[in-house]
This record gives structure tokens, C-alpha cells and sequence, in this order.
């Protein structure tokens, strides 16, 4: 099977950079994909990817050394199964608040015996001849629970434990609202950080991985320092955002408009 170095960096503890894809444009995928992330996730929960947009996406993908992943809409086993039958490497997956969840999760992510994937990789087959994709499926793809409410954090513990799940994907906004706090990125509320803390024990004790959004670089360093190894930064749309409003006011600055 196709390797997927992502998941392999993270198994010896080296942190990844991972890109967020939110248009569903192959040109804009292609672009990023060249840029040198370790791995670029396609949002189907927020972003403006359909299924179909999203294949187009990883088949953008494919010629270059970047890990596909996916970020589906739901824990519901018909897309999640499509999206790993298109060829996600990874799976994050919204709200998953109890073990019951996870499981669940994992029932999808995982062919039988250790869940109940559904077999018809269409995709994903040409990963593999020899040994075929699904003997190999369930020891390469990577598995993430995203917790972002203090169900999530109550549950921490049991939702870890379920197996088949390879870690954890901290939803900063959702995890701050669940709070009553301001929705947003990059979180430097004392409660906060103690939470990520604990976060970063229990998985760090289970062998496990522990990842997180990042708003900017200098935030994703400082959680890579704290113990988190699969590092989102920034987006596609804001990578062109930022660039365009530096060029536009270095123009004009230039230019004494």
C-alpha cells in the first residue's frame, strides 16, 4: 500500500505541518500542494468542498509528497467511507463527545475485524496490488476524534481508549464557545491552556497523538512546544488573503498611493 508518511512521522514523534484546504478549486490544491506542508486537509464540514470536489482534490494531490486527509461532515459511515474509498489517508471527524462516538467513528474508519467499514475502495485500490488496499487499510489510516466541548474533555479519557482511535484534534473555537468564550483560533485563556495540557498528558500516556488548529505560525510553535504534533496553520483562503493585502499595501505604499 501507498505509505502514509504522516502518519508514520507521527508514530516516532516528529511534528507534522498540516495544510487547510476550504476551496474547492484543483489549481488552489495543487498550489498548496507544492508549497511543502506534510499534509493538507480538505474541510467538507466548513469548507466549500462537496464529495465530488473533493476527489478533484486529491487527485490534485497525488504527484507530490503531501499526505491527503479529510475533515468529513459528520460521524456518519456513508461519507466517511467515500471520502477513504476517494483516497483520504486521514480522517478527522466533528463532535465526538462520548466513547459511544468514537466508536462509532472507528467502526467506520475500519474494515472488519476491527470495525465495519463497508468494502468498495474505488480509489483507494490503486494504493496497493500486492497486498490489496484493505489488508493494509486499517494499520495506515489515521484516525482523529475532534473534541471541541467539555462533553469532549469529561470524556476524554473513554473516548482515548477506544481502539482504533490514534489520537485527538482540538477544536479551538467550538472548545472556547462550549465555554462561553468568543469563538476563535490561537486561545490564550489560562483555563484553556490548562486544558490542552491535560490533553497532552493523557494521550502522551497512551502512546497517542494529539493535533490542533492553528490560527498562525508563531501560535502553532508555540503548541508544538506544549506537546502537539499535528500542527494546522492558517488555510488556503487566508494564505491568499494575507498575501493580497501585503501586496496591495506594499504597492501602494510604494507608490505613494
Amino acid at each position: 500500500m501507498k505509505a502514509n508518511p504522516l502518519r508514520e512521522r507521527l508514530i516516532q514523534g516528529k511534528a507534522c505541518v498540516n495544510g487547510w484546504l476550504l476551496l474547492p478549486s484543483v489549481y488552489t490544491v495543487e498550489a498548496m500542494a507544492q508549497s511543502g506542508w506534510d499534509s493538507l486537509t480538505i474541510d467538507i464540514q466548513h469548507g466549500l468542498f462537496d464529495y465530488a470536489s473533493a476527489v478533484a482534490g486529491f487527485q490534485a494531490m497525488q504527484s507530490y509528497a503531501v499526505t491527503p486527509v479529510a475533515r468529513v461532515p459528520v460521524n456518519e459511515p456513508g461519507i466517511i467511507a467515500k471520502v477513504l474509498d476517494a483516497g483520504a489517508m486521514g480522517i478527522i471527524c466533528p463532535m465526538i463527545n462520548t466513547a459511544a462516538d468514537a466508536k462509532r467513528l472507528v467502526d467506520a474508519t475500519r474494515y472488519p475485524p476491527l470495525g465495519a467499514r463497508s468494502f468498495g475502495p474505488l480509489r483507494a485500490r490503486t494504493y496497493s496490488d500486492n497486498p490489496p488496499y484493505h489488508e493494509l487499510a486499517n494499520e495506515h489510516v489515521l484516525v482523529l476524534p475532534q473534541i471541541e466541548t467539555m462533553e469532549a474533555v469529561q470524556n476524554l479519557r473513554e473516548i482515548l481508549d477506544v481502539p482504533g482511535i490514534n489520537g485527538i484534534y482540538v477544536g479551538p473555537s467550538d472548545l472556547g464557545f462550549s465555554r462561553g468564550l468568543v469563538p476563535r483560533l490561537d486561545r490564550e485563556e489560562p483555563e484553556i491552556l490548562e486544558l490542552y495540557k491535560q490533553f497532552i498528558a493523557e494521550v502522551t500516556s497512551r502512546g497517542l497523538i494529539a493535533g490542533i488548529q492553528n490560527g498562525t505560525a508563531a501560535y502553532a510553535v508555540k503548541m508544538a512546544a506544549l506537546g502537539f504534533k499535528f500542527l494546522t496553520v492558517s488555510s488556503d483562503l487566508t494564505c491568499l488573503s494575507i498575501a493580497a493585502r501585503e501586496t496591495i499595501q506594499a504597492t501602494r505604499k510604494g507608490a505613494g498611493l
